[in-house]
């Protein structure tokens, strides 16, 4: 398996155990599923009426996305403005940490043009994003981007491609 971490904060963002779907060289999508945490019912054999226990006890489950508790991702929010001079900034740290890693002049410049074409669709698009960042809440990483498929219940999570580090676990 292998876990991807954002490049600039170390934070886990996803893993290819979701399928991975590239879009446009720049960006990966990943469909997530709902799922419900927090259900302990540990049956041990006692009838929970007879010992004076309430069958309909509050378990405090929550429904939540598996990707975004999984990486123990956070929920943050933007306006347009605020987004784009975060992603400003964004794309120049990725831009830098790409030269550090000793990528090709124009390797950088396919990431650049890919970035602002990729962006222009996410600004497009902005009112249908839920934006999320890694456990370190670091506001200089990635923000992950949460939409839903257009049937509406499907939720799938967009995250920059070339702002990812592989680790092999």
């Amino acid at each position: 398996m292998i876990i991807f971490k954002d490049s600039l904060t170390g934070d886990e963002i996803i893993s290819d155990s979701y399928n991975l779907k590239e879009v446009d060289g720049i960006a990966y999508e990943a469909d997530c599923s709902k799922i419900t945490v927090g259900v302990d019912n540990i049956d041990i054999g006692a009838n929970a009426s007879a010992e004076g226990g309430d069958e309909d006890a509050d378990d405090q489950a929550q429904t939540v996305i598996d990707v975004v508790h999984s990486f123990r991702l956070n929920e943050t929010s933007f306006d347009k403005k605020q987004y784009l001079t975060h992603l400003k900034g964004y794309m120049k740290a990725v831009k830098a940490k790409l030269q550090e890693k000793g990528a090709s002049a124009d390797e950088v410049a396919a990431f650049e043009k890919g970035a602002q074409g990729f962006a222009k669709k996410i600004v497009a698009n902005f009112k249908d994003y839920e934006f999320l960042i890694g456990e370190s809440m670091d506001p200089d990483g990635m923000v992950i981007l949460l939409n839903y498929r257009e049937d509406g219940v499907t939720p799938y999570v967009t995250v920059w491609k070339h702002g990812l580090d592989e680790m092999k676990v």
